[in-house]
């Protein structure tokens, strides 16, 4: 299995373990991108990842994907049918939902002189080395997009490179570019904010109660990640059998109710602690999530321009 840290309650692999005999061997990428290319030099490596949406999508387009037999994965039912049919995988024949979620910005309330309510915040001069951003091109040049007023899937490369720009003029003021390593800084108080998901935001808001979320009034990210099966995958029932297993209300509310993240299960949402099920940040209201755009798989002439325009941002200081 090859999964985001921080990103699966792993006394469940125990468990899959005991009930099965199959050996779970364990490992944790930090972004999408890693993922990709890692699988680009390690096909039949291994048999179940968890991607998001838009990088299932371009997965599907490059064929490295193996199609999952849903005959093996009864518990297939459970998933509520708003996250079925989606737009990366329309036919359903390659993921099944793990968690959905949003990005936003988190911060220390005893830390920052007012509540944040935009994007804009990463920019105020003010916090200087106390702000953190995203170390992954996609989510961060998306927040300078919408700091600017733009899609996250736009394709006018005036735009994103708009957006870069403003990120070479904010680099000054970031303390550090982080993943999981947000995880330390605020929970311990060594910077004042930083965009992540909300799964996570809840993780570290039991940690230390300073800490605060809010989704900017410009709109966010609305993910979906799914578990996938890599082209050449070396053990594909095993793989099915552990997805099935995954979709279980059993592991679904352990998994939900250790990483914070929200389920695509209506049956485990109903089984969920009531503290996590009526949880804001978790499941937002409609209102919310009407400002919020998911990310699509890119043209590959856009993708190559996030590539040299990251590597620019980076070698500017970024």
């Amino acid at each position: 299995m090859f999964n985001w840290g921080e990103y699966i309650d792993e006394s469940l692999l125990e468990t899959f373990e005991e009930q099965t005999g199959i050996k779970v061997n364990y490992k944790t990428f930090p972004d999408n991108e890693t993922l990709y290319s890692t699988l680009q030099s390690s096909m039949g490596e291994y048999d179940v990842i968890i991607p998001s949406d838009y990088m299932i999508a371009r997965m599907i387009d490059e064929e490295m994907l193996e199609r999952i037999d849903l005959n093996n994965i009864p518990n297939y039912e459970k998933i509520s049918d708003s996250y079925k049919h989606l737009d990366y995988d329309p036919g359903n024949e390659y993921s099944v939902p793990y968690t959905w979620g949003t990005v936003g910005l988190i911060y220390n309330t005893t830390m920052v002189s007012e509540a944040p309510t935009s994007w804009k915040a990463l920019w105020d001069e003010q916090y200087k080395g106390q702000i953190l951003m995203f170390d992954n091109s996609r989510d961060c040049i998306g927040i300078a997009l919408k700091v600017l007023g733009y899609s996250f899937n736009t394709t006018d490369e005036a735009q994103i490179k708009e957006a870069v720009d403003l990120l070479i003029e904010q680099a000054p003021l970031v303390q550090a570019y982080v993943m999981d390593q947000i995880f330390d800084k605020l929970e311990v108080g060594e910077a004042a904010m930083g965009p992540y998901y909300a799964g996570d935001a809840i993780t570290m808001m039991e940690s230390n109660p300073d800490l605060a979320f809010v989704l900017p009034e410009e709109g966010a990210n609305l993910f979906v990640d799914a578990m996938c099966i890599p082209k050449g995958a070396p053990n594909k029932e095993n793989a099915e059998a552990f997805i099935n297993f995954m979709c279980s209300d059993e592991a679904a509310v352990a998994n939900c109710e250790y990483i914070g993240y929200s389920t695509p299960s209506d049956s485990a949402r109903e089984k969920l602690e009531p503290e996590l099920a009526q949880n804001p940040i978790a499941y937002p209201d409609e209102e919310t999530l009407s400002r919020c755009e998911t990310f699509i798989n890119l043209p590959e002439e856009i993708l190559k321009l996030y590539d040299s325009e990251w590597l620019r941002l980076k070698g500017a200081g970024g």
